[in-house]
């Protein structure tokens, strides 16, 4: 059985839209956890208390939180129009969503689900965590679906979904990988650690929920409930009589806190504060620990490090469960770990994880470019995570970190005609000498498939949730958070209707108009976000000029706003050479170059001399020299490049590996360097490419 339609069915369905110090365990706070630590739970709640205002939901649902100073608005409430996003969202559903559902479907992900059914002969296909590409997959559908109605998208997904909880068993369990000889596994501690059980049903319940805000349809819902309130909070847990739990991969966690939210049940919570808290019945090593960053108190950590997926998904989780619980010890630790990712962990991509080896942070200021890991699905978490502690405080620097991991260290993690991607975002490249890289195949660091295929359902999920991203209301107002073409259709904390468009050409241009028109006349707060990289700055108001603009904050504009009232942004789009911290070893005497939010590259493709070699090397910038833009609308699908003078060494072939530093420096000849946005690399033939580029000072 092949549970779908074909591609081209479904394009033209499609294209009608768009190791740790010890430290003391600290209790975490709520009394319905610390109830759940004496071994006590709460009444379940019945499916009736599904929220009536489903389809009112944000990327996460903060309507009820009560810490969260910003509320989300729904994406079915935000239209995102011809533009930069427009162009990448009209590709991630006529392209990407419905190649990927070709790749799940020819290696064997459905097939796990229809042979517990006796539906195939086919053998397990795939890691242990092949289920949760089905559900991702699915989320991605559930948020496209809350953007516009797509009568065969959703019939395809429906019978996805009808054969995934066909395999759910009388317990409420659901897995196809821990079946047959493997069954005896379950949710055993050592499995627990890898065995991403708990992570598929994680997964699981976030596609369910996006789903289920889409459609109404409570199918998937239902049964990933189902394994909540009768598989695992009967059996697994604190008390006396219940089995430990350790998450081994983070995800759950942010899943039962949006469980809750979609339900009204606070046990969900409660059991994330005890995932989050850890079962110290449970003998972890060291390296464990680190590594899956989970398993003690969350906070009792005091760096990030270890896989750094992991990581920034139980930062995601942990900052949930602020938003529930006003838990201070999580927020302090938050801001703790935020201000370690800042200094010492970020790339200037947004991107996050240095190491390949266990797809890991690095010691601090470890941060290199070749070798760079940046995985596409942990440069997603950085974004999440930040939306989280945005969300929390309404702080523009928790924006300015999701627009650079956005435009750049997310954004390149999908060919521009959406059909490949990027496992790993370095920051340099040379196809010549990365044999040993096991995300290569020909040379190419994008695959349509990989057998790990965590960042391509990432990635679609992302860009169809983008427009739940641009805004958010607050106790007086309405926060504008990231700028394109688009439209809002919502209402203010008092109820009263009111839309805000937007019109721009931004990030090749730094002008936005802003149009904002309430139901009825009346006194609120429009917050504009004036971003960080933005040093001279002007605001007018209905053409008269507004004073408080800093750059990496909102701006608040109190006033009695009518329909048609205007705010006229112009952001300083000077194009910024950029210094590392020295510590960043790989980077010293470099520079990188950004414009507005992106940050640039080089591709040997584009360089005049680019027949004399494929190796970047010789190529030294000077700094005393003017950076000139010009917009090609062919290339790439339309960008901005950037051309800035430069000196070419002649680096021979028979140049030694080591020579004396009196020996004469090499012919260096006059050239210009041009650069294209990073995000829009490797999108032609194979190419080196490098995004720190050596420096001279005159």
């Amino acid at each position: 059985m092949n549970p779908g339609l074909s591609r081209r069915k479904f394009i033209a369905s499609a294209a009608v839209s768009m190791v740790p110090s010890a430290v003391a365990m600290a209790q975490p706070k709520g009394k319905g956890l610390m109830a759940m630590l004496a071994g006590e739970t709460s009444a379940a709640a019945p499916k009736e208390t599904l929220k009536a205002d489903w389809k009112d939901a944000g990327v996460i649902d903060l309507s009820n939180s009560p810490y969260a100073k910003l509320k989300t608005v729904p994406i079915r409430a935000v239209r995102i129009k011809d533009g930069f996003w427009a162009q990448r969202r009209k590709t991630n559903i006529t392209s990407s969503i419905p190649s990927m559902h070709d790749e799940l479907l020819a290696h064997g992900r459905m097939d796990n689900f229809l042979r517990l059914q006796g539906k195939s002969t086919e053998p397990q296909k795939g890691p242990v965590y092949s289920d949760s590409d089905i559900y991702k997959w699915t989320e991605a559908v559930g948020f496209q679906l809350q953007n516009n109605d797509q009568s065969e998208l959703r019939r395809t997904t429906d019978t996805m979904i009808r054969e995934v909880v066909a395999v759910q068993e009388p317990s409420g369990y659901l897995n196809t990988y821990f079946n047959g000889d493997r069954k005896p596994l379950r949710m055993q501690y050592d499995t627990q650690t890898t065995g991403h059980e708990l992570y598929c049903i994680g997964h699981m319940l976030q596609g369910a929920i996006a789903y289920y805000r889409a459609t109404g349809d409570p199918t998937l819902l239902d049964a990933g409930i189902r394994f909540v309130n009768d598989f695992l909070i009967p059996n697994y847990g604190p008390g006396a009589n219940q089995k430990e739990i350790v998450s081994g991969h983070p995800e759950i966690e942010m899943s039962l806190i949006e469980l809750s939210r979609t339900t009204g049940d606070r046990r969900y919570v409660d059991l994330a504060g005890y995932i989050l808290h850890g079962d110290p019945r449970i003998p972890l090593r060291p390296q464990q620990i680190v590594y899956m960053y989970c398993g003690i108190p969350f906070t009792s950590r005091t760096k990030l490090e270890g896989h750094a997926v992991r990581c920034m998904y139980a930062c995601c989780g942990a900052t949930d469960y602020y938003l529930e619980t006003g838990d201070q010890a999580y927020w302090k630790t938050l801001n703790m770990l935020w201000d370690d990712l800042n200094a010492h962990q970020l790339y200037v991509t947004g991107g996050v994880g240095a190491r390949a080896a266990g797809e890991a942070f690095g010691d601090a200021y470890e941060l290199p470019n070749a070798q760079a890991y940046g995985e596409s699905c942990a440069a997603i978490g950085n974004m999440m995570w930040n939306w989280r502690m945005l969300s929390a405080t309404g702080d523009a620097k928790f924006t300015d970190v999701m627009e650079r991991a956005l435009y750049n260290g997310i954004n390149s993690g999908m060919s521009l005609d959406g059909t490949t991607y990027c496992y790993r975002n370095p920051l340099a490249f040379d196809p010549s000498g990365e044999s040993r890289d096991r995300h290569l195949v020909d040379g190419k660091i994008r695959n349509a498939w990989y057998d790990t295929t965590c960042c391509p359902p990432n990635l679609e999920r992302t860009f169809a949730s983008l427009s739940g991203y641009f805004y958010s209301t607050s106790q007086d107002g309405v926060y504008v958070h990231l700028y394109d073409n688009s439209e809002m259709n919502w209402h203010l904390n008092d109820g009263t209707p009111v839309k805000v468009a937007q019109e721009t050409n931004y990030p090749w241009s730094g002008d936005v108009k802003i149009t904002v028109s309430p139901a009825k006349p009346g006194e609120f707060v429009m917050y504009v976000r004036v971003p960080g990289w933005s040093k001279k700055n002007s605001v007018k108001v209905n053409g008269k000029e507004f004073a408080g603009a800093k750059p990496g904050e909102y701006l608040a504009i109190r006033r009695q706003w009518a329909e048609n009232d205007t705010i006229d942004l112009s952001f300083d789009m000077t194009t910024h050479l950029l210094k590392a911290n020295p510590a960043v070893t790989e980077d010293r005497g470099r520079v990188a170059f950004q414009r507005g939010p992106i940050v640039f590259c080089m591709e040997h493709l584009d360089q005049a001399d680019h027949n004399a070699g494929m190796n970047l090397a010789g190529y030294i910038v000077r700094l005393d020299g003017e950076t000139t833009t010009h917009f090609e609308p062919e290339l790439l699908n339309g960008v901005m490049m950037l051309s800035h003078p430069a000196m070419l060494s002649d680096i021979s072939s028979d140049t030694g590996l080591y020579f004396s530093a009196a020996t004469p420096k090499p012919k260096e000849t006059a050239t210009t360097i041009r650069l294209i946005p990073y995000y829009a690399w490797a999108n032609r033939d194979p190419a080196s490419m490098q995004v720190w580029i050596p420096y001279r000072d005159a």
